[in-house]
């Protein structure tokens, strides 16, 4: 592995990384870090995009030919219970979604790139802000990645957990749903507890909501289809003798492609419309689409392929893995120019293996040489002198 030699410095990036995790567009001990540390390494920064987003430019040779790679920094709103000793210093602060690493990795390609790399184009290293959110990249584009920097193509990665340590996985078309929030408003009649005959009822009423719209996913949509739609919250303005008059659903659902997630939205308004009509009150249901589904260009998705090859091998590597039900904004940045979203196995033990965004899960540090040894095998690969 190219980056070997940067082992223990990548460890100790991420062990301070994640002691001190920001969330959304407030991630300044990381930005700064990152800033300093390319600075450092030789490379042009500029930050301030997007508040705390980082671009570093380096250009070696004559060529017009660029790639970008994209990193997130933001932690989440999680108090961590894990006891090693580089958990968050921050309560209710923590990285349980890897994103430490992610920056980690890109920071120590950034370093070999510059020092040793080999390659004739530049390299654009995007450190993003706010992914979780799905606000970081959006607010990037719409200060001027892509106008004020000329960038061919673009790469993410992501650490998955429950997918053996460093193993590589991508895929060419839709790697990642879509994320939609809805919000069901009912506006029924409120009554006293002890008279439900002369109200109506929006507890009851919503609760019938919430029932069918379980039968979205196994009744509406063709089985070869995948989808998801989740209720996460149930608000009324009832009282312990007092029912409620007004509900609101909220929930969250997935798609895999845009005619999945047109029969979602459609049938989720025909369902909650058809049971209020049934008991005389309105509802007003908002549907919208926050994260666009991930799209991997056929050319992009190969050529991450062939990078993981060469470094991993062909037993490491499958160019054509499973779809995932999560979602990603780095879709956005692909919409806007080339790209390929990757998977990287975090693995299948201990904290390393536990769901993303648990309270005790932690990035492993066995990815950290391979995961930017990669990103400096692909570079080279995509600007081969």
């Amino acid at each position: 592995m190219k980056t070997n030699g940067l082992h223990n410095q990548l460890v100790e990036w991420r062990h301070d990384l994640h002691m001190h995790p920001q969330i959304s567009f407030e991630e300044e001990y990381a930005s700064n870090k990152v800033a300093n540390l390319l600075k450092e390494f030789g490379i042009e920064v500029h930050q301030g995009i997007a508040k705390t987003g980082v671009v570093g430019v380096l250009k070696k040779g004559n060529s017009n030919k660029s790639i970008g790679i994209r990193a997130d920094m933001d932690a989440l709103p999680i108090n961590e219970i894990n006891t090693f000793s580089y958990k968050s210093t921050i309560e209710n602060r923590m990285h349980a979604c890897g994103h430490d690493g992610h920056t980690t990795m890109l920071l120590g390609a950034a370093k070999y790139l510059a020092k040793q790399g080999n390659f004739d184009g530049t390299v654009y290293f995007i450190f993003q802000p706010d992914e979780e959110n799905t606000l970081g990249a959006k607010t990037m584009i719409e200060e001027g990645l892509f106008t004020k920097f000329s960038i061919d193509e673009v790469y993410g990665m992501h650490n998955i957990p429950g997918m053996e340590a460093g193993t590589f996985g991508t895929r060419k078309g839709g790697i990642t749903t879509s994320e939609n929030l809805f919000e069901i408003s009912i506006n029924g009649k409120g009554g006293h507890a002890a008279l439900p005959h002369m109200s109506k009822d929006t507890i009851t009423i919503g609760s019938q909501i919430i029932v069918a719209l379980q039968t979205i996913v196994s009744r509406k949509l063709d089985p070869v289809d995948a989808g998801v739609v989740s209720v996460t919250e149930f608000i009324t303005d009832g009282k312990k003798n007092v029912l409620p008059g007004n509900g609101l659903i909220k929930g969250d659902a997935r798609a895999f492609n845009e005619k999945t997630n047109t029969i979602i939205e459609q049938s989720m308004r025909q369902l909650a419309n058809g049971i209020c009509d049934s008991y005389g009150i309105s509802c007003d249901v908002k549907y919208k689409t926050t994260c666009p589904m991930t799209f991997n260009k056929p050319e992009q998705a190969e050529a991450a392929t062939r990078a993981a090859i060469t470094l991993l091998g062909n037993d490491s590597c499958n160019g054509d893995i499973e779809p995932r039900p999560f979602s990603e904004d780095f879709s956005i940045m692909s919409e806007n120019t080339p790209g390929c979203f990757v998977l990287m196995g975090n693995g299948t033990k201990g904290s390393q293996g536990r769901p993303l965004h648990s309270a005790d899960y932690d990035f492993n540090d066995e990815l950290l040489v391979k995961g930017s040894s990669y990103w400096v095998e692909l570079a080279e690969q995509q600007l081969q002198k």
